[in-house]
C-alpha cells in the first residue's frame, strides 16, 4: 500500500481510500478465478504475467500495447527493478516476450514502449519474434536537466506486426491539428489550411516523431502516482491507429490502467494484466470514471492537437459535443 502523501488543494491525482480499495479489489480477477474459467476481457487480471499467460487463449487480441519495466533500477510501489547488461535484458525480454505475441491475432500490431537504456534490445529480441514496421519516437518533456549529460527527454515506440502484409492502419484516424504561423493564400483562399476564431490551422497526417505528448503531472485528472505511467494521448494513437471499435486491446503490464482506460474510451474492449493489487484498484477507479467522462486530453473532434491550442473551434450554432466540453479551453504542457 502507497504512503499517504501531502498534496496541495488543487492537485487532482487520482487517489484511493479504503472504500475504493474494497470495492475495486472486488471486481479484479485473481488467478484462481482465471484459472475457473473467468471471463478476462474488459478485466483486470491481478496475477503475475507469467502465471497468468498460460490460462488465456491464443490470438485473442486485435492489438497489444506493452510497457515493461525499462533496464533501469526502479521502484513499483514496492516491487524493485534492477538495471542489468543489456544481454541479461534481452534474456529478461525473451522470457515473457514469446508468450506475449502468442495472445495476438495473425493480422494484428504490437507496439512496444522503451527509452535509450533499452531500446536496442527490445528491437533486438522484437525482431526475433515479428516483423518491425517502425519506431516512433516521441518528446518526453519532464524531468530535471542533467549536470553531466544531455537531458533525457525523448523515449522510443517499437511498432511491429506479425504480418506484414496483413495488419490494421487507419492513418485518417490519426490526423494533427497544427497552427499555421505562415498562413500561405493562392487567389485570396487559405491554400492547405483553414481559417476559425481560434487561428489558423492545418490537418496533417502523423510522423513517427510526435512532440505533441504532455506527461501526466498533478494538475490533471488522469494522473496517478505510479511512476511510468504513459499518457491517454499517447496510448490513444496507438489504439485508434491500430484497431477497429471493438476490437480487443492487451495490456501484459497494465500499471495504473491507461491503456484499458483509453482502449474503454474509444469503444474497444480490453484485457490487462498488472501484479500490484494498488494500480489495478486505481485501474479500475479510472474505468469506473471513464463511464461517465469519455475525454481525452488533447484529442477532440476526430484528430489530435498540438500542445498549447484549442482543442474545439467554437463556430456559430454550434452546440459543443459532451465529450469534448472539457477541452474548449487551451491544452497545456508541464
Amino acid at each position: 500500500m502507497q504512503a499517504i502523501k501531502d498534496r496541495a488543494p488543487r492537485n487532482r491525482t487520482l487517489t484511493l481510500d479504503s472504500e475504493d480499495r474494497a470495492r475495486f479489489g472486488a471486481q479484479l480477477v485473481t488467478l484462481p478465478q482465471l484459472r475457473a474459467g473467468s471471463d478476462y476481457v474488459d478485466r483486470t487480471i491481478n496475477a503475475d504475467l507469467m502465471e497468468a499467460l498460460p490460462m488465456l487463449p491464443d490470438a485473442f487480441a486485435d492489438l497489444i500495447v506493452v510497457d515493461p519495466p525499462y533496464n533501469l533500477t526502479k521502484d513499483f510501489n514496492g516491487t524493485k527493478f534492477a538495471a542489468r547488461e543489456d544481454s541479461a535484458y534481452v534474456d529478461y525480454l525473451e522470457q515473457w516476450l514469446p508468450a506475449v505475441v502468442r495472445k495476438l491475432k495473425d493480422d494484428g500490431s504490437l507496439y512496444m514502449c522503451g527509452d535509450w537504456h533499452c531500446t536496442a534490445a527490445m528491437q533486438q529480441a522484437l525482431s526475433r519474434h515479428m516483423c518491425i514496421i517502425n519506431r516512433i519516437t516521441w518528446q518526453r518533456e519532464k524531468g530535471r536537466g542533467a549536470a553531466t549529460n544531455w537531458k533525457n527527454s525523448m523515449e522510443d515506440i517499437w511498432f511491429a506486426v506479425k504480418n506484414p502484409r496483413r495488419y490494421h492502419f487507419d492513418v485518417e484516424a490519426v490526423k494533427m491539428k497544427r497552427r499555421v504561423i505562415a498562413p500561405y493564400r493562392v487567389d485570396g483562399k487559405p491554400k492547405d489550411w483553414e481559417e476559425a476564431e481560434g487561428g489558423n490551422y492545418r490537418t496533417t497526417y502523423p510522423s513517427n516523431f510526435w512532440d505533441d505528448i504532455s506527461v501526466p503531472f498533478w494538475s490533471m485528472p488522469e494522473n496517478t502516482d505510479h511512476p511510468t505511467q504513459k499518457p491517454e494521448k499517447l496510448v490513444a494513437k496507438l489504439i485508434l491507429a491500430s484497431s477497429r471499435p471493438g476490437d480487443v486491446v492487451f495490456d501484459p503490464f497494465l500499471g495504473s490502467g491507461t491503456t484499458s482506460v483509453v482502449a474503454k474510451k474509444l469503444n474497444r474492449r480490453y484485457c490487462g494484466i498488472e501484479m500490484d493489487t494498488e494500480y489495478c484498484c486505481m485501474a479500475e477507479k479510472r474505468l469506473a470514471l471513464a463511464s461517465g467522462d469519455k475525454s481525452i486530453q488533447g484529442y477532440a473532434d476526430g484528430v489530435f492537437w498540438e500542445r498549447n491550442t484549442a482543442a474545439v473551434q467554437m463556430r456559430k450554432g454550434r452546440v459543443p459535443d459532451r465529450r469534448t466540453t472539457s477541452q474548449t479551453t487551451m491544452f497545456n504542457t508541464q
